[in-house]
């Protein structure tokens, strides 16, 4: 009998071995199948046809020309180390990053496979674009205050993944920026870190913090002035919409230092005041990870996601390009420029960034689907929470008009368009530059690691969306609330509110298993 098992055993190995040696051989020949089509990211006539109509459609943007685009120097991608909360930075890393050659890390023509280009698509995530070797946020990162003040969260090794510091220069230490990863990185309570998610850096806050700071510290009233012009310059080219009449995000320009920076500390973790929203009415971070399966991008639906091409001019607009866009007869940036002073991806880097995106999987949720869940999976079905939010996407992939916006015809053709609206503030997408009078459907997948919800992140958690109280004036939200406003309505959405309290326990149960 023991001779027995030992050759079955070793059948049994050999036969594994065998099955191994051919899986491996089929996923090495599927790798050298597979060849890069790398799509032309600024395809004028793809770029026609990329947005939505804004609500106010006379001020739809208009894109500058593929011929000014590819004269824009591409960005090169240097290797980037961590930034360090300062109790937490090993002995002597200062010097040592003093010591480092600068180094070009990104190279498409040594990608071969498909995983090949994934990796390098990460590093383009992880790029910063804009870099800092002195100033407010160089020399306040240095201190566990900013850290402190801002509740800023690090990993467990003590690490900020939202900056990295970069050698462009030997001997010269950058602090790199505006990443992918600054906004899309979520630190969790174990200190572990989910890339591309809705990120919980305070960006904002930080930014206001500073301001304040570098306003304290001005030598004189002739720098405070400046500093004033200078910081409405910068909420003027990042938020104005001036074809509104009474466009709300014209107040800066009547407002005092302070006042603009309380503006930004206002706004929470998960939320932004990204370009062409508002310091005032700010948008919800969003996930990435699914973003493969996404219609529309943006809490507005703004731009069609139809090809990975798609995906690539999203990231390039978001990236800069959309400073350079004219909307009516106003233009962010100002005159175009000599193009050789902008700064763009390649579209081989742009490629890479979006293959990375398609790959990201959601981590391992820790919530069991249980007896709760389960009768929360029957109050779903019960309450046909799946027109809207259907299986296995959780999201029906469709627009939902805002109130206030008159739908035509030809955009019911063109769009997927629902018939109702859920009545939520319209002001995000009728009072911004990305404003298309609709918010998407979003997708209920991984409601468990993210928040804060709704298009502006009003409330922190699913309990509190479910809070009949939220549509109160005097309810205080727990999440964004607004500048100088004490309560106020979350109003819209009442799917759920009217449910028993152990229903509604049992509903937020089955969302966070999703």
């Amino acid at each position: 009998m023991q001779r027995w098992t030992i050759t079955r055993l070793i059948a049994i190995s050999f036969a594994l071995t065998a099955v191994t040696a051919s899986i491996g051989g089929q996923v090495a020949r599927d790798q050298k199948a597979w060849s890069a089509v790398i799509p032309r990211t600024w395809d004028d006539q793809a770029m026609e046809s990329l947005e939505l109509p804004l609500a106010h459609a006379a001020a739809s943007p208009r894109h500058i020309s593929s011929e000014y685009y590819y004269r824009i120097p591409v960005r090169p991608i240097y290797k980037s180390y961590p930034v360090y909360r300062p109790d937490r930075e090993p002995a002597g890393y200062a010097d040592f990053l003093k010591a480092q050659q600068p180094e070009i890390v990104f190279d498409s023509s040594i990608s071969k496979t498909q995983e090949d280009w994934i990796k390098a698509g990460e590093l383009v995530f992880d790029a910063p674009i804009e870099f800092e070797s002195s100033g407010t946020l160089f020399s306040e990162i240095k201190r566990t205050g900013w850290f402190d003040k801002n509740r800023v969260l690090t990993t467990k090794d003590g690490i900020l993944p939202n900056m990295k510091y970069v050698i462009r220069e030997k001997g010269k230490v950058e602090l790199g920026i505006l990443s992918c990863a600054m906004c899309h990185s979520r630190v969790m309570p174990d200190g572990s870190v989910i890339k591309g998610a809705q990120g919980n850096f305070p960006d904002d806050r930080a930014f206001g913090y500073e301001t304040k700071i570098e306003f304290a510290n001005a030598k004189d009233d002739k720098v405070k002035d400046k500093l004033l012009k200078d910081l409405r310059s910068f909420m003027r080219r990042s938020y104005a919409a001036p074809w509104l009449q009474n466009d709300p995000n014209s107040q800066p320009d009547r407002m005092t230092i302070e006042e603009i920076a309380s503006v930004m500390e206002a706004i929470p973790v998960g939320v932004c005041a990204r370009q062409g929203s508002s310091g005032f009415y700010p948008a919800r971070i969003p996930d990435l990870i699914g973003v493969k399966d996404r219609r529309y991008l943006d809490l507005s639906g703004l731009v069609r996601h139809r090809t990975v091409g798609d995906l690539m001019r999203y990231a390039a607009l978001n990236q800069g390009a959309d400073f350079l866009s004219s909307y009516g007869d106003f233009r962010p940036r100002g005159e175009l420029r000599d193009p050789s002073k902008e700064s763009r991806y390649s579209d081989e880097q742009l490629y890479a960034l979006a293959l990375f995106l398609y790959s990201l999987k959601p981590p391992p949720n820790p919530n069991k689907f249980d007896a709760l869940a389960s009768r929360g999976k029957q109050v779903f079905e019960e309450q046909g929470c799946a027109l809207c939010h259907t299986p296995p996407l959780y999201t029906n992939n469709k627009l939902t008009p805002a109130d206030g916006f008159q739908v035509t015809d030809e955009r019911l053709k063109q769009d997927d368009v629902m018939s109702i609206s859920v009545h939520t503030d319209s002001t995000s997408t009728l009072k911004t530059r990305r404003g298309t009078g609709y918010y998407k459907v979003p997708s209920l997948k991984g409601v468990w690691y993210r928040g804060p919800f709704e298009h502006n992140g009003s409330v922190a958690t699913l309990e509190d969306w479910f809070d009949p109280l939220r549509l109160r004036d005097d309810y205080t939200p727990t999440g964004f609330l607004g500048y100088r406003v004490k309560t106020r309505a979350v109003p819209g959405h009442k799917f759920g509110l009217d449910l028993s309290l152990e229903d509604r326990k049992s509903l937020v149960a089955f969302l966070k298993t999703l």
